[in-house]
């Protein structure tokens, strides 16, 4: 598995080897020594999966509390996956690192804790997996504004669709970070 990085510490992309003739495709989702190889020492403790239609945008999402690691693929379809420096400390806060992840390059990312995260549908329907490093605690869950243009996601779609609460999400100027654990990813 390659091992890419993004410029963003702690956020690493794995490029896993597809196998593939005419029966289908094998790949390796997960080796424990790989994160390692990219200095991810982590536990995880929750697997999740969603299924999404086209232009459906979720997040950019972290929790206050608990922070979670996530390793996130898609099975099927394709997203546009973002992670955004939220450690208010960090020489890169309010930085972006975005990648498409689909059922094609079957690409994973690493979004460690202190980060947003969110993604955005550009299939018809995506399956989007991720597993963490810890447990969702919903009562600490905040969402940043997709469109905050201090961030500045390039997204490559405009129309998109998202829950009543991520609509009402505020600018990452407005979010309450001092309450953020200091974590370092590295």
């Amino acid at each position: 598995m390659r091992i890419i990085e993004t410029g963003l510490p702690g956020v690493v992309v794995f490029e896993p080897k597809v196998f593939r003739d005419q029966r289908g495709f094998f790949v390796e989702t997960f080796r424990e020594s790989t994160l390692l190889a990219a200095a991810i020492n982590e536990t995880f403790v929750q697997d999740n999966h969603s299924r999404s239609s086209k232009g459906i945008l979720r997040g950019l999402h972290y929790q206050l509390f608990q922070p979670q690691g996530k390793l996130v693929r898609v099975s099927r379809g394709k997203v546009f996956d973002v992670a955004v420096d939220v450690r208010k400390d960090s020489p890169t806060f309010g930085q972006w690192f975005g990648t498409i992840l689909d059922d094609e390059n079957l690409r994973m990312i690493y979004v460690p804790p202190g980060y947003a995260h969110g993604f955005v549908v550009l299939s018809e329907v995506a399956d989007f997996i991720y597993r963490c490093t810890n447990y969702y605690h919903a009562e600490s869950e905040q969402c940043i504004a997709w469109n905050d243009p201090d961030i500045g996601v390039q997204w490559p779609v405009s129309d998109v669709t998202f829950s009543i609460k991520d609509q009402s999400a505020l600018n990452l100027s407005q979010q309450e970070l001092e309450k953020l654990p200091n974590y370092s990813p590295i």
